[in-house]
């Protein structure tokens, strides 16, 4: 990938991009709304959870089974019943989640601006993460937009270990400048992960609660807004001074 004189705009995935809480309406298929909701975001956190405690533990598996392996966690937490079949067809839905309102606006600001190139990087297993991207009826038709998918396969560690993002910038060709590269993302552990390896960080600050994360002092996020296409604004007017 050539990005020479060009800013690298890496997108998280889930929770940036596509909407994990929009499996909640296949889960109310199974089990209640109100304990689909409930166990929708337990299922998210358990997720994320199992990631940091592999990293822990010096271990990896694949997201495909940590996700697996969550959603039976947060059904058990819960008093849930899930038939295999029923796991089947959640697992099928991961595949098409339904994007944030505000993604195409984002997007298509990013192939307005010459001087950024768009990437997916993501925690999930390569496989699993061109499926959610090509399958998803809302990104699916942007998928061009995206240079590359990259995830952590090879590194066989999760985000916020600073190996991912060192990886990052070497598939994008920045590895001695970090600062051409913006990680995006609505997940704070990632802004801070990022901000650790010296990358810039943009967070989409969903809730509209403002920074709350206090585990370092310099992982502040480097710009945030509620909206993913101010964001854009911001990093495409800062790589335009750059290129000056």
């Amino acid at each position: 990938m050539d990005t020479t004189g060009k800013t690298v705009v890496a997108f998280d995935l889930y929770d940036t991009l596509l909407s994990t809480a929009s499996i909640s309406q296949k889960l109310t298929e199974f089990i209640p709304a109100e304990t689909a909701e409930r166990l929708a975001l337990l299922w998210r956190r358990y997720q994320l959870e199992y990631t940091w405690r592999l990293n822990s533990l010096g271990r990896f598996d694949l997201y495909h089974n940590i996700t697996v392996n969550s959603l039976h966690h947060a059904a058990r937490d819960l008093q849930c019943t899930l038939l295999p079949d029923q796991v089947d067809q959640l697992m099928q839905s991961y595949d098409s989640l339904s994007t944030f309102p505000d993604v195409a606006a984002a997007l298509a600001k990013i192939n307005s601006s010459p001087n950024l190139v768009a990437v997916i990087f993501s925690n999930g297993q390569k496989s699993m993460v061109e499926n959610s991207v090509l399958r998803s009826a809302d990104l699916g038709p942007q998928a061009a937009t995206f240079a590359d998918i990259i995830t952590v396969d090879e590194v066989r560690k999760f985000k916020p270990t600073p190996d991912v993002y060192q990886y990052l910038a070497r598939l994008v060709g920045k590895q001695h400048r970090y600062r051409d590269i913006w990680l995006v993302s609505g997940n704070p552990f990632d802004i801070t992960g990022s901000k650790n390896a010296c990358l810039h960080a943009a967070w989409v600050d969903r809730s509209g609660l403002g920074w709350r994360d206090g585990m370092i002092a310099d992982g502040v996020p480097t710009v945030s807004s509620e909206r993913l296409d101010d964001l854009m604004d911001r990093i495409a007017e800062y790589a335009q001074n750059e290129a000056k």
